[in-house]
């Protein structure tokens, strides 16, 4: 049995593939982590509230220059198996770059954003390697683009700031690919810190570390099996339909918000609606988008909420961040409507369960995972009886992975480990 650290691991397949595929050594490698939000769900693209963590599964990218024009991009386990050692290599010009509808998009969704800022990559070989479940709600798309995003720049040279890459790979999933998300995903990527959160305001793209107290609690990831796509046309259920409806009507609850009186209209985005207006809003706004603002609103709360849990200079109070977590999950699940019976069902379950502090869905919703806050000397049981509930119920035991706040994207050495 292979004794060697997991991300350890991990680095060495890309880099074997990055050889065996290319028939030469990589000039970069480069590390980027998925992440889990601990809170703040739907308020990235409305310059809301976050609070993510990066964690310690990852994507590899390793990437060497061409000077021809070309880019050859092999995929060894891009969904994360390690027994799937002969993945796909595709190939194309950096003048056709257009979007096809597969993980190439990001490939040239990244390429697209680079030459957008200036940035003129001749060409290059990469190879993807990964450990990080794909269609999970673990940010697998955000960390390829900061990974590729790092990669290219540091085969021109280039060292830019982490906030500058988030912002690359941004507008390459947001712009190229078609998702219309916020910068929560790729911020956490880019910036996040060992051993603790990241409040983020979308709105100033400020960030602040939140301790997290990784020895007294644990993080529980629990798969649902129900993957999805946020973008338009892929993966095994298109949830870019229910998406973009949502950012529709974000978008519809904030023109209802500042026709309504003079009061309300100087709102610029939802992050600007106070929860005393919503008594007075509720009456004339359609129940619908109504709810969707409600949503955004109480979220941002609890997001700060959250925060202050963690941060009490008595020691974190870990029972008020598990009952912001189950609020949490109710407003996505009643208000927002992205929750699934599956991820509903791990959530309920999880409650009843010694050691759960809290527990709800992460990610966009649609399927993908849910997230219990577990006291650590719990953690172990809790994954066999978490598990043990949810077969009982579909008849299948969900993956489940006990992951650490972790820093965010790094470039490494592209020496052989």
């Amino acid at each position: 049995m292979n004794s060697a650290p997991r991300s350890e691991i991990v680095r060495s397949r890309c880099f074997d593939a990055f050889e065996r595929e290319f028939v030469r050594s990589p000039e970069i490698l480069v590390r980027a982590p998925g992440r889990v939000n601990l809170i703040g769900e739907h308020t990235d693209y409305t310059q809301g509230l976050v609070l993510p963590c990066a964690i310690d599964r990852e994507i590899w990218v390793a990437v060497a220059a061409r000077s021809d024009g070309r880019v050859r991009a092999h995929a060894v386990d891009f969904r994360g198996d390690a027994s799937a050692d002969s993945g796909q290599t595709l190939e194309f010009k950096m003048d056709g770059v257009h979007p096809g509808g597969g993980f190439d998009d990001y490939v040239c969704g990244v390429i697209a954003a680079l030459l957008e800022a200036d940035v003129q990559i001749a060409g290059c070989d990469i190879a993807i390697a990964s450990d990080l479940p794909m269609g999970a709600g673990l940010s697998s798309s955000a960390a390829l683009c900061v990974a590729l995003c790092h990669g290219m720049l540091a085969t021109q040279g280039l060292t830019p700031d982490a906030r500058d890459v988030a912002r690359l790979a941004h507008r390459a999933e947001s712009h190229f690919v078609g998702v219309q998300c916020g910068i929560l995903d790729q911020f956490a990527v880019a910036l996040g810190s060992r051993d603790h959160a990241l409040r983020i305001d979308c709105r100033s793209q400020e960030s602040e570390p939140v301790p997290f107290p990784g020895r007294d609690l644990s993080i529980l990831i629990s798969d649902s099996g129900v993957k999805r796509k946020l973008a338009a046309g892929s993966g095994e259920q298109d949830a870019g339909t229910g998406y973009r409806e949502r950012v529709a009507q974000c978008t519809a609850a904030l023109a209802a918000v500042v026709e309504m009186s003079d009061e309300f209209a100087p709102a610029q985005s939802l992050r600007d609606v106070e929860a005393d207006w919503l008594p007075s809003l509720e009456p004339e706004m359609d129940p619908v988008v109504f709810r969707r603002l409600r949503h955004v609103v109480r979220e941002n709360e609890r997001v700060d909420a959250c925060v202050a849990a963690l941060s009490r200079a008595a020691g974190p109070d870990l029972e008020a961040v598990g009952n912001i977590l189950n609020a949490g999950h109710a407003s996505l699940r009643d208000d927002y409507e992205v929750s699934i019976p599956e991820l509903d069902v791990l959530c309920e379950e999880a409650s009843r369960v010694d050691g759960v502090y809290g527990s709800r869905m992460t990610g966009a919703g649609f399927g993908g995972s849910a997230l219990h806050l577990v006291r650590s000397d719990a953690v172990v049981p809790a994954r066999e009886e978490i598990g043990a509930r949810f077969r009982a119920r579909f008849g299948r035991t969900p993956t489940m992975l006990i992951v650490k706040a972790s820093d965010g994207a790094t470039v490494e050495s592209p020496s052989r480990s």
